[in-house]
């Protein structure tokens, strides 16, 4: 981590992203269970950690959680290898803890060939053993483009509501890319590109279920 810290000012436009807190107690002795995510986010200034399971046995986890939000750290959830690996699930899982405390979080399959995964079934999942809602998998859903390390720039003024930027307001509202503004918006940049796509394929689904 303290290399991390090293480097980070050196490469100021490279991304961080780290594996981070997959331990459950037993696994290692309890001061090893107190420190993994705390030294990722604030030595290291990771950008998105992976797992994040043993959130609640680091040194100070409500501050520290309170900073992962502060910050838009988000968190890779990995239901199925959680649970495969660490036997950690339903309510013994954090992710209901990242919710309260508003740090964004989206699903992810881990290593599908080993977990023997997909991300369905990680939404499936979240929903029968997390209880998530609707909206709560959608959010979801966005935040794995809005904090990805995909080039260009968001459609989103405000990441976290997810209201678009004023050129795009009328066509995301509309559904439909019909303002020339847009059009060149989300052709200069890639992320705001999928994610119109994403909005897209959201409103068909809404539309047909």
């Amino acid at each position: 981590m303290q290399m991390l810290k090293f480097l980070r000012p050196l490469y100021p436009h490279a991304n961080v992203t780290l594996h981070a807190g997959e331990l459950a107690p037993g696994l290692v002795p309890p001061d090893g269970l107190m420190f993994h995510i705390r030294d990722s986010v604030i030595v290291a200034r990771a950008e998105r950690i992976g797992h994040g399971v043993d959130i609640m046995h680091e040194t100070e986890p409500f501050e520290l959680l309170k900073e992962m939000a502060r910050r838009t750290v988000m968190v890779e959830i990995c239901l199925t290898s959680n649970d495969v690996i660490l036997g950690i699930s339903g309510s013994r899982h954090p992710l209901a803890t990242y919710l309260e405390y508003g740090v964004p979080v989206a699903l992810a399959t881990d290593d599908e060939g080993v977990a023997r995964s997909e991300i369905s079934m990680e939404f499936l999942k979240a929903a029968e053993d997390q209880g998530l809602g609707y909206l709560q998998l959608k959010t979801m859903a966005r935040n794995s483009l809005q904090y990805s390390f995909i080039e260009g720039q968001s459609l989103w003024s405000d990441g976290r509501r997810f209201v678009p930027l004023a050129q795009c307001a009328r066509d995301v509202e509309d559904m439909k890319l019909t303002s020339n503004s847009c059009r060149e918006f989300l052709a200069g940049n890639e992320k705001a590109r999928l994610q119109f796509q994403l909005e897209q394929d959201f409103n068909a689904f809404e539309r047909e279920w």
